[in-house]
Parts: C-alpha cells; structure tokens; sequence
C-alpha cells in the first residue's frame, strides 16, 4: 500500500533537493578541473550531456530521510553519478549510439578509441574520489557496486542473440548493470547516516527495484519511444540483438510459426525488426505485460520506505515511484 498519496501529475522533487543538487553540481565542475588541462574539455563535455542526476536526487534523499543531509551524501552522489556517466559512455559505443539528450554522443563526436579512454578516466576517477572516506566499508561498496555494473554490461553482451536466455537470467543482469548504482545511493546513504542493518538493507531493496524498474522502462522506451521525444538513439536493442523483458514475453506468448520466425532471426544474429514485431498480434500485449511487470516493482518498492518516520524525504523517496509510474503510463498510450 502507498504511504502517501500521489501527486496529479508526480515529478522527480526537484524543489525538496534544488539546494542541495545545486552543490552537486558545483562539485562536479570541480571534479572536471582536476583532470589535466588536455583531458578536462571532453571530460566536461560529457558531464553536460547527462540527465537528471537521479542517483544523486536518491543519495540526498535517503539521507534526509535518515537523520538529514550531511556534506558525505552528497559526495556519495557525486561518485555515483561519475561512474553512471561513465558506463553511458561505454554503452554508446556498444550500442553504436549517436545521440543522447540529443546532442552528440562521445563515441559519434570523437570516435570509439577515444571514447572508451574517456569512460576509463571518468570510471577510475570516481573510486580515487571514493577513498576521500577514509572508510574501507564505503570504498568496498563503491566498488562492488562498480564491478556488478561492469559485470551485468559484460553478461548483456555475452547473451546477445541468446535463446536459452530466461526472464530470471534477464533480470540478473539488469539488476546489476542498472539497479546496483540505484541501491548503492540509497544504501551507502543510509550507512552514512548511522542506521541499522534493517533500514540500510531496506533502502538498498528499494534502490534494487526502482532502478530494476526503470531498466524495464527504458527496454520498453526503446520499442515504443520516438528519438525526438526521448533525445537519444533507440532500437538498439533490436540491432545488437537484446533479449529485453518484452522481447521474452512476446517469444513465449507469440504462436508457433511467429516464434520459428523470431527465433530464426535470432539465430542467424539478424537485427530484430520493429515492422515484425509488430506484425505480431501478441506484441501490444507483450509489451504491456512488461510495463505490468515494472509497476509491480514500483509498488514493492514503496513497501521499503515503511521502516522510515514520516517526513517530506520520505515522500521524495516515493514520488520518484509515482514520477516512473506516470512514464510508465506514457508507454501505455
């Protein structure tokens, strides 16, 4: 059951953390001037095409909601933000992107050699900036939560064009290259405010299932979005052949020579193609069931924010849930 009640239209709350988002910001610009001055230009460039600063926005949230805001949730968020930008670089260049938030992508702008130097720097960066804890515990959780990014992208490409890939095998893997940065904001936030072990673990299994959500918002976004309305390339997942939770509801749902059709594709490692799918009269309802799939995270999710006191933080926490049901809905229509 939700602990408060949506908003008409919800929004990521941006006015609770605008103060705090704001030296965010600043210390990322710092971060940028700590690169050589040969480096620091693309460095910058591509901490100006990223997006909502989510991970920070959870960070600062879960430490308000655990006692209150203090100078290390921030930086957590600084940390884990630098590690996300650099895995959207590294996912551009896998994917062969061109765009995000419709400006050039690091790889189209400078090529793949370059780009993939970038992301390391960025990558290697954030844990040197991590061990200004002077805390093994939140350098070890840093770290795992970088190596299960690393780990779900390397599974998601090794099972491309994989059949014998499950809906369990799916979910693995993007828990860990999307929900495990999500669940360390929350997490290590929480850790830093001096909880207990209960709350911690309960704030990382809302992180868990809110970013394991968005990922199968993101794989429904790109069968169904418009680059012009979400500002980066899409149906990339067609084209390196990603089984992504709609993709695996409609082979299991789709009849007998639909199904020899797709998997035919797939074997032979052709780019699934959007007109097929959708000549497919079970695709709708794939893709619905998918979005279904994601709600019943969102839902799950609010459960974990139970354990904490009422407060304006807390309602943060869950109108970002509402926030990603209402994306979820834009699918829908």
């Amino acid at each position: 059951m939700s602990t408060t009640k949506p908003s008409s239209s919800p929004k990521i709350p941006f006015k609770l953390v605008k103060k705090e988002l704001k030296e965010v910001e600043a210390q990322i610009r710092d971060q940028v001037l700590a690169f050589d001055p040969a480096v620091a230009p693309y460095i910058d460039y591509i901490c100006n095409t990223s997006g909502k600063r989510i991970r920070p926005i959870l960070s600062i949230l879960a430490g308000g909601a655990t006692g209150g805001v203090k100078p290390a949730h921030l930086t957590i968020g600084v940390i884990l933000e630098l590690i996300h930008m650099s895995t959207l670089v590294h996912d551009d260049i896998i994917d062969g992107a061109d765009t995000r938030r419709q400006v050039p992508t690091a790889n189209a702008k400078w090529g793949n050699g370059m780009a993939v130097l970038l992301g390391d720097a960025l990558f290697s960066h954030s844990l040197l900036l991590a061990t200004n804890f002077n805390d093994i515990e939140v350098c070890r959780k840093v770290g795992k939560a970088s190596r299960e990014v690393c780990e779900g992208e390397v599974m998601q490409t090794q099972r491309r064009f994989d059949l014998t890939l499950t809906k369990e095998d799916y979910f693995h893997i993007i828990e860990l290259k999307t929900g495990a940065l999500f669940a360390a904001a929350t997490s290590i936030s929480a850790a830093l405010s001096g909880v207990s072990q209960e709350t911690e673990d309960m704030l990382y299994d809302y992180g868990m299932k809110l970013g394991t959500a968005y990922q199968v918002y993101d794989d429904c976004l790109d069968l169904v979005g418009t680059e012009d309305q979400v500002g980066k390339t899409l149906r990339t997942d067609l084209e390196k052949g990603k089984l992504t939770l709609p993709l695996l509801n409609l082979l299991e749902k789709a009849n007998k020579p639909q199904r020899d059709q797709l998997n035919k594709r797939i074997i032979e490692q052709e780019p699934l193609d959007l007109p097929v799918l959708v000549g497919i009269a079970e695709y709708e309802g794939a893709v619905a069931s998918a979005l279904d799939t994601a709600s019943e995270l969102l839902a799950d999710a609010r459960q974990c924010l139970t354990i904490l006191d009422p407060s304006e933080w807390r309602n943060g926490l869950e109108e970002i849930t509402h926030y990603l049901e209402g994306l979820l809905n834009k699918c829908r229509r």
